[in-house]
């Protein structure tokens, strides 16, 4: 697929005083892209569409050039200790994302370009842990692979990442566009990791996206450039014939990869889930979409700040649990799985 190419942009004013806003402005003057100010990301307006869905997906191809204010980073457990902010949104339209409601009634693409300040902020948490190792996730509130051929702030983490002794990055994409990463100066402490799914999911769930294939050729690309490879199996989800659909992931994911280094190769494991304002989220968004939101078939779990969603029950959880390591064993025995939530 063609890289993202946003069809508005909107500019905070202060970006403007750091060198990547200046070099981003020029980029999508030259590129004749229709520029507008904003005093801030919420004081957007004026995105085209005659209704709220036409908005909502206009919103998904417009992009908000502007400052973090913000400088504590937010826990990312368990794939890392701090999530590092470089971007928020995504241009996908995967139905299940938690996007979808996190992001609220602000579901453009912002992007930072105070990137000295979050690394000096980076810089911090890890001086603070040492000798422990520092974790941090990149695509907690973004698919960041997917925006950075235009402001490459993901490259320049990767590389301010592979100076430092006790830090790590990692990030997970659905894009195949990682050309311009291939060259970074990781030092071998980003890890990147692919979301990968069965057949059904991807193409039901997951428009806007890499298809399986390009993802998979962009894994083979980053693997032979020395970086820790990894996958995220996200969301498993129990659809008709699910068993033989993850059988043949896995299947496939071996036939592609045979000929890559796969010392340490990781596996994260993320059933299904969805809280009561996504489902009302989601509906509105996608109305004909086949994802099953019946909570009646689920188990009601608390989450982080007293927000519950609903998952598999345990009975399920357990089977999807054990039918997918029992893939991963088959296919990738010298893999580690990370966790199962």
């Amino acid at each position: 697929m063609k890289p993202f190419i946003p069809q508005l942009v909107y500019f905070e004013p202060e970006a403007l005083r750091y060198p990547l806003g200046k070099e981003l402005y020029e980029k999508f003057k030259h590129m004749h892209i229709d520029i507008r100010e904003t005093t801030s990301h919420n004081q957007v307006r004026g995105i085209p569409g005659d209704n709220e869905l036409q908005q909502y997906r206009n919103a998904k191809s417009t992009l908000v050039v502007g400052v973090r204010r913000t400088l504590k980073f937010d826990t990312s457990k368990p794939s890392a200790e701090y999530a590092i902010p470089l971007a928020t949104g995504c241009m996908g339209h995967c139905h299940y994302c938690y996007l979808q409601t996190t992001l609220g009634s602000k579901p453009y693409i912002r992007v930072y370009v105070n990137l000295d300040d979050i690394f000096a902020q980076a810089k911090k948490y890890i001086d603070e842990r040492a000798p422990e190792i520092t974790r941090f996730e990149a695509a907690c509130t973004s698919d960041i692979v997917g925006i950075d051929h235009l402001t490459h702030a993901l490259k320049k983490a990767i590389e301010f990442i592979g100076t430092t002794e006790y830090g790590r990055l990692r990030f997970v994409t659905k894009y195949e566009h990682v050309d311009h990463l291939l060259d970074a100066k990781h030092n071998g402490k980003t890890r990147f990791r692919f979301s990968v799914n069965s057949r059904y999911v991807i193409q039901n769930f997951e428009p806007g996206t890499s298809s399986f294939d390009g993802r998979l050729e962009a894994a083979r690309k980053v693997a032979r450039a020395g970086y820790p490879l990894g996958f995220i199996v996200a969301p498993i989800y129990m659809h008709n014939g699910w068993e033989e659909g993850y059988f043949e992931l896995f299947e496939r994911l071996h036939a592609n990869l045979q000929d890559i280094d796969l010392t340490g190769v990781t596996f994260e494991l993320i059933q299904h889930r969805f809280t009561k304002p996504a489902k009302t989220v989601i509906q509105k968004r996608y109305p004909k979409t086949k994802l099953d939101l019946d909570e009646t078939k689920r188990k009601y779990k608390w989450g982080r700040y007293g927000i519950g969603k609903y998952v598999y029950r345990d009975e399920e959880a357990n089977r999807l649990n054990d039918t997918i390591r029992s893939y991963i064993a088959q296919f990738f025995p010298e893999a580690t799985i990370e966790y199962f939530t």
